[in-house]
């Protein structure tokens, strides 16, 4: 019997098999994107959660990891205590900081506490000693902010009565600010940070479903956040922790009428290394929690683990690019090889959502800060990314690493 048709039906079926695995990598986060920006867009507010004026000031407590702030967190802390009650508690934990951060809080008359550990270093396990640190006398909310942001005015308050209301972690609309004199490559980097933690999170909550958290800005019923286990030195420590509560049934919700502002680094080197972490993190996530989140939500009977799973699934635009990039030229090359045209049809269709869904958000939420013809520049911006990719292949970044700052701006009025 000649084995060579079954050789051939063989390869054919791993083909396609292969084809199919490479399209679904490439379709599913293109709808799940696609169908996020559309709702933003076009669905139906959700009646918001009903936030009563708290008759008095929540019992509440921020809690600030910083380590070796000393250029920015003045002003944080100063614009912060005008937002605060005489009982409500501003906590510095100043980790393993070799500059003045410490001394800086102490003239601002708040409470610092130091941390000395350098085995367990990063976000997380800052923020796990200063839970441990007001355990004692356990606030009925506690939030967590960033020593290099600017929280709006209000935003605390808000985040803290909407905690109290609906007992669920609340993440504020987190954003990023352009330098004074931004370059392109600012300002595209802005805009996907947009898409990221404004677009597609209000596209979720349109759609009644929970969000990621995204960094600082964000608040919590005591009980709740003490339900897990924050002592990590995950590089993405604030996703882990979405996950962890919404596995524990703490899904968290967007605080759409809160808002914090970043800033992105000036110094070419450290938006590099910034950008490495988050998308770094962002993938091993995807690899360590995406299957986890899908088992969660089948064996839960929830969707809204399943909405944070597929959510989870859309990796960083400029990868997605790349990955439609990738498979559109894989299945053209098939197709003129003889193989069936219909994966080039649907990964072109893919490519047709994919920029519809970049176009809509641009159009829907950033017309204002990124001009056209800066946005027409985003194939200059992929390629910037293509290197912080492939090291992602070769093991990618695994350790948590500060960011360099640049000298802090003045809050505004």
């Amino acid at each position: 019997m000649n084995a060579q048709p079954l050789l051939d039906l063989g390869s054919s079926v791993l083909t396609v098999v292969l084809l199919a695995i490479a399209l679904l990598v490439v379709l599913v986060p293109v709808l799940v994107l696609a169908v996020e920006v559309l709702a933003a867009l076009f669905s139906p507010r959700p009646a918001p959660a009903t936030v009563p004026p708290a008759a008095d000031p929540v019992n509440l407590a921020i809690i600030m990891p910083a380590h070796n702030e000393t250029a920015v967190i003045r002003p944080t802390l100063e614009a912060l205590k005008t937002q605060l009650q005489p009982d409500q508690r501003l906590i510095v934990v100043a980790d393993n900081c070799t500059d003045d951060t410490a001394q800086i809080a102490r003239s601002l008359q708040v409470e610092v506490i130091e941390r000395f550990d350098n085995e367990k270093r990063g976000k997380g396990y800052a923020l796990d000693y200063g839970l441990r640190y007001v355990e004692t006398s356990p606030p009925d909310v506690v939030i967590f902010v960033d020593a290099d942001s600017e929280v709006e005015t209000g935003t605390i308050a808000r985040l803290a009565q909407t905690a109290i209301a609906t007992q669920r972690p609340v993440q504020a609309v987190y954003l990023m600010e352009t330098p004074p004199q931004p370059s392109p490559k600012d300002m595209v980097s802005a805009f996907a940070f947009k898409v990221k933690n404004l677009v597609r999170p209000l596209g979720l909550w349109r759609l009644g479903q929970p969000c990621l958290l995204t960094g600082t800005g964000m608040a919590f019923p005591w009980s709740v956040i003490r339900s897990v286990d924050l002592a990590s030195g995950n590089i993405v420590e604030d996703m882990k922790l979405g996950f962890d509560l919404a596995i524990a049934r703490h899904s968290p919700i967007l605080g759409l009428d809160a808002l914090a502002i970043g800033r992105l680094p000036q110094q070419a080197d450290a938006a590099t290394s910034q950008r490495t972490r988050w998308e770094h993190g962002h993938l091993k996530t995807l690899l360590t929690y995406g299957p986890q989140l899908f088992r969660q939500a089948i064996q839960q009977g929830r969707l809204d683990l399943l909405a944070l799973a597929l959510d989870l699934c859309v990796p960083p635009l400029s990868l997605l690019v790349v990955l439609w990039g990738g498979v559109t030229g894989v299945t053209l090359l098939a197709a003129l090889l003889g193989l069936s045209a219909v994966p080039a049809a649907i990964a072109l269709v893919a490519g047709g959502l994919l920029m519809l869904a970049i176009l809509g958000a641009w159009a829907g939420f950033a017309q204002t800060d990124l001009p056209l013809g800066v946005l027409l520049k985003v194939p200059l911006y992929v390629l910037w990314k293509i290197p912080l990719y492939l090291k992602f292949l070769g093991g990618g970044q695994s350790t948590w690493v500060r960011t360099e700052r640049d000298a802090a701006t003045p809050p505004k009025p």
